[in-house]
C-alpha cells in the first residue's frame, strides 16, 4: 500500500492537470475554502488592476484626451476593442475546456493582462510615445504610428488577457467543490457571492482613488499601480497552485453536441413515443472518467425526446467488437445527450436574465446623464462627479450580500438548525420585479428632475443628486438578485467539461444586454421622429426629451419578462434535468456544515 501511495503521488507530480482524487487523505489537501482564499485573493487584485483601466478608457475617455484622436476615431477605436473583450471569453472558454485546462488559461490571461498594463505605462509614462498635449482638442497634432502600437499593444495584450480571465476565474473556483452535494452547492453559493462582493470593493477602490490619481496626479502612476496589482494577483495565483483541484480538460465539448444534433436528425424517422423497445447506446464511462466523482454518470431524462434519437441503436453495424459507437456522428451515447438536455434546459432561464440586465444597465448610461442635469453640489465649494454614483449599485449590492452571508443565513441556521438559503428561482424572480420598480422609480425621478429644470428655466435641476440614490440602488439589488444566481447557474448546472464556456455566456448575456439597449433606443429615436412630437431621446438636453417614457417602456417589456420566467422558463429549474443533482444529494446524507470563508 505505501509503494501504490508513492506511486501516486509520483504521477500527480508529474501531471500538473492530473485529477483530484478523492481518497480521503487528499480531499484535506485539495479544494475548498483552502484553495478559493487564493482564489478570491488573485481576483481582487485583478479586478482592481482591470477595472482602473476599463473605468478611463469609458468615463474619462483617454484616448480622447491623451492621444487626440476625434471623437469618432477614439469611440470607433473603444467599440473594437470593446467587441474583443467580449468575444475573446468564448474562444478561451473552448481552448480551456477542451484543451489547456482553468489552470493553465488563468495563468496566460495573467501574464497578458499584465503584459497589456506595462504597454499601457509605458504610453503614458514617455511623452515621446504620446502626441503633445492640446487642451483645446482643436487642430491637434495626431498620433504617430509607432505611439498608436504602443497604445494597440497594450489594448491588445489586456484584451486577451482579460478574454481568458474572465470565463475561468469563476468556473476554476466552482471546481473546488463538489457540486454534486448539498455542501459543495452552499458552497459554491457563498464563493458567488464573496466574489461579487470583493470584485465591487475593487471597483470602489478602482473608481474613487485609482482614478483620482490618474486624473489629478499622475497618468503614469496611475497606470503603475494596476500594473502593480496585476503582479500581486498572479503570485497569490501561484502561491495557491498546490491547493487546487486542476481538473482535466476534457477534448472537443463543442463537437461532441454538434454530433448529438446531427446524429438526431439523421435519425428523425425514429418515432421515440410510440416504440417502446428501442436500445439506448449507453456505454459506462471511460476510467479517466470515473476517475472523477463529479463526472457523474447522467441518468436518463424525458425532456427533449427528439434529442434521444441521436442515442437509438438501430443496427448492430454502428457498434464495433468493444461495445464503441462507431460513427459518432450518427450514434451518440446517451450521457452526450444528456450533457447537451443540461445546457439547453438552462437557455429559457438564461434569457430572462438578458431582460434583468437590460434594466441593470441604464443607471450607468442614462442614470450618469441625469447626474450631469441635476445639483451635484455639496456646499459651496465640491461638486461630486457624476460618475461616481455608480459606486451607489456596488454598495448596495456589497450591503446585501453581507447581510444575506452573515445575518440571514446564520439566523435561519439557528431558527431551523439547517440554514436555508434562497433558491434560484426565488433570487431571479425578486430580481425580475426589481428591474421593474427600478425602471418606475427612474421615470418617476426622472419627472421631478425634468419639472424642476423647466419651472427654474435653467439647464441644471436644482433636483439635488441624492434623487437618484434609488434607482442607482435598485440597480444594484437587480445584480444581486440576477446576475449573482445566473452566475451560480451557468457553473454549477453546466456540465463539468463546459463549466468555463458557462462563465462566458454569462459575460455574453451583459453584452447581449447592451446591444438590445442600443436596439431599443434606435428604434424609439426613429419612431418618435416620424410622430413629430416631443422626442423620447436625442439631443444634448434632456429638458427636451421624454426621458421617463423610455423607462417605462423597459418597465414594461420587464413585466412581460416576469411573467415568461413565472409562467415558462421557471419550470425548467425543476425539471428532471436540473433537478438530478438533488438526486445525488440524498446519497450523501452525512454532511457537515460548511467551513466559513
Amino acid at each position: 500500500m505505501e509503494e501504490m501511495k508513492n506511486e501516486n503521488e509520483s504521477n500527480e507530480r508529474q501531471d500538473p492537470l492530473a485529477n483530484f482524487s478523492h481518497s480521503s487523505s487528499t480531499k484535506n489537501k485539495k479544494g475548498g475554502w483552502k484553495s478559493v482564499k487564493y482564489i478570491l485573493g488573485n481576483e481582487t487584485f485583478e479586478k482592481l488592476a482591470s477595472m482602473s483601466l476599463i473605468a478611463n478608457l469609458v468615463v474619462l475617455v483617454y484616448m480622447h484626451t491623451q492621444y487626440n484622436m476625434d471623437t469618432t476615431f477614439s469611440v470607433e477605436v473603444f467599440n473594437i476593442w470593446s467587441g474583443l473583450v467580449n468575444f475573446i471569453p468564448l474562444v478561451a472558454a473552448y481552448i480551456a475546456d477542451a484543451y489547456v485546462g482553468k489552470f493553465h488559461m488563468l495563468i496566460f490571461g495573467g501574464i497578458a493582462s499584465l503584459l497589456g498594463m506595462g504597454f499601457m505605462s509605458l504610453g503614458a509614462g514617455h511623452s515621446s510615445l504620446r502626441p503633445p498635449s492640446c487642451p483645446t482638442l482643436s487642430d491637434c497634432i495626431k498620433p504617430t504610428g509607432v505611439q498608436l502600437s504602443i497604445l494597440y499593444l497594450g489594448l491588445g495584450f489586456f484584451a486577451i488577457g482579460s478574454g481568458c480571465l474572465r470565463p475561468c476565474n469563476i468556473a476554476f473556483g466552482a471546481d473546488q467543490f463538489d457540486t454534486k452535494t448539498a455542501k459543495g452547492k452552499a458552497q459554491l453559493e457563498s464563493f458567488c457571492n464573496w466574489w461579487y462582493f470583493l470584485f465591487t470593493v475593487a471597483l470602489l477602490i478602482a473608481l474613487t482613488g485609482v482614478v483620482y490619481i490618474q486624473t489629478n496626479v499622475s497618468w503614469f502612476i496611475g497606470f503603475i499601480i494596476p500594473t502593480g496589482c496585476f503582479t500581486v494577483s498572479l503570485t497569490i495565483f501561484l502561491l495557491g497552485q498546490c491547493t487546487y483541484i486542476k481538473l482535466k480538460p476534457k477534448g472537443s465539448v463543442l463537437s461532441d453536441l454538434v454530433k448529438v444534433i446531427v446524429a438526431s436528425i439523421r435519425k428523425h424517422h425514429i418515432d421515440i413515443k410510440k416504440d417502446s423497445e428501442l436500445s439506448f447506446y449507453d456505454p459506462q464511462l471511460s476510467s479517466n472518467e470515473s476517475e472523477d466523482s463529479r463526472n457523474v454518470k447522467l441518468a436518463h431524462t424525458n425532456r427533449f425526446r427528439y434529442l434521444d434519437k441521436a442515442a437509438v441503436i438501430t443496427n448492430q453495424n454502428e457498434i464495433d467488437s468493444n461495445g464503441n459507437s462507431i460513427d459518432n456522428w450518427r450514434l451518440c451515447s446517451l450521457q452526450q445527450v444528456e450533457e447537451l438536455k443540461a445546457i439547453l434546459s438552462t437557455l429559457p432561464i438564461w434569457l430572462a436574465g438578458i431582460g434583468c440586465f437590460i434594466s441593470m444597465g441604464q443607471a450607468n448610461s442614462y442614470g450618469i446623464l441625469q447626474g450631469l442635469q441635476i445639483d451635484r453640489s455639496i456646499g459651496t465649494k465640491f461638486i461630486i462627479p457624476p460618475a461616481w454614483m455608480g459606486l451607489v449599485p456596488m454598495i448596495f449590492l456589497s450591503s446585501w450580500i453581507v447581510l444575506y452571508e452573515k445575518i440571514y443565513i446564520p439566523f435561519t441556521k439557528t431558527a431551523t438548525s439547517n440554514g436555508k438559503r434562497l433558491s434560484i428561482g426565488q433570487r431571479i424572480t425578486i430580481g425580475i420585479i426589481f428591474s421593474i420598480v427600478g425602471m418606475v422609480v427612474s421615470g418617476l425621478i426622472e419627472v421631478r428632475r425634468r419639472d424642476n429644470a423647466l419651472k427654474h428655466g435653467t439647464f441644471q435641476s436644482p433636483t439635488r443628486i441624492w434623487w437618484l440614490i434609488p434607482q442607482f440602488g435598485l440597480s444594484g439589488l437587480v445584480e444581486a438578485f440576477a446576475a449573482i444566481p445566473m452566475m451560480e447557474l451557468l457553473t454549477s448546472y453546466w456540465p463539468d467539461s463546459m463549466k468555463t464556456l458557462g462563465g462566458a455566456v454569462f459575460f455574453l448575456s451583459l453584452s447581449i444586454a447592451s446591444w438590445l439597449s442600443n436596439l431599443l433606443i434606435k428604434i424609439i429615436v426613429a419612431l418618435t421622429k416620424e410622430n413629430g412630437g416631443p422626442q423620447w431621446l436625442g439631443g444634448n438636453d434632456l429638458n427636451k426629451n421624454r426621458l421617463e417614457h423610455y423607462y417605462y417602456t423597459i418597465a414594461a417589456f420587464g413585466v412581460l419578462n416576469l411573467l415568461y420566467f413565472v409562467f415558462f422558463a421557471r419550470r425548467f429549474l425543476s425539471s428532471d434535468v436540473l433537478q438530478r443533482q438533488t438526486r445525488s444529494e440524498a446519497r450523501d446524507s452525512d454532511l457537515s456544515t460548511f467551513s466559513e470563508l
